[in-house]
């Protein structure tokens, strides 16, 4: 079945079963490995989109729930706070496999599109369903809350 879905900003025709998860096709027909495969039930948060600016979990969205939304993946993640956010992860070293990155930025950057300043109860609160094997949690929420600065600050 072909379906069109609205992508980083381009529509781009799929075909694909209704009921597929959003990260097979990105992943397996757009060759779009940037969004990750961890779980596959929603639990580590590798797999983290943005459907419409919130983050959601492609490896339990089907098609049919994506229908004519923008969908963002980490390729097409832009504006002041994603590049504030990849500064502060480059500075503070925030990556050691690297794995849940892509998921944890996307996270990360939909938080401070809704929170200027988060406290770190924000910051727990909007991080909390990414898993990190190697426990950087320490390095991701002072990245958050450097990139918030320097985004305020650049605002």
């Amino acid at each position: 079945m072909s379906t069109t879905l609205r992508i980083n900003g381009k529509a781009i025709s799929v075909t694909a079963e209704p009921d597929t998860p959003l990260l097979w096709v990105l992943r397996g027909e757009l060759q779009m490995n940037g969004t990750k495969f961890g779980c596959g039930m929603a639990l580590c948060g590798a797999c983290t989109v943005h459907k419409n600016g919130e983050p959601i979990r492609a490896c339990i969205t089907p098609l049919s729930a994506v229908g004519d939304a923008d969908i963002t993946t980490i390729e097409g993640l832009q504006g002041p706070e994603a590049n504030a956010l990849r500064a502060s992860w480059t500075t503070l070293d925030v990556a050691q496999c690297g794995y849940c990155q892509s998921g944890q930025l996307m996270s990360a950057c939909a938080l401070l599109r809704k929170t200027a300043k988060p406290s770190d109860a924000d910051i727990d609160a909007a991080m909390g369903g990414n898993a990190c094997r190697c426990g950087t949690y320490p390095r991701i929420r002072a990245a958050i809350h450097q990139a918030a600065s320097t985004h305020r600050v650049a605002l």
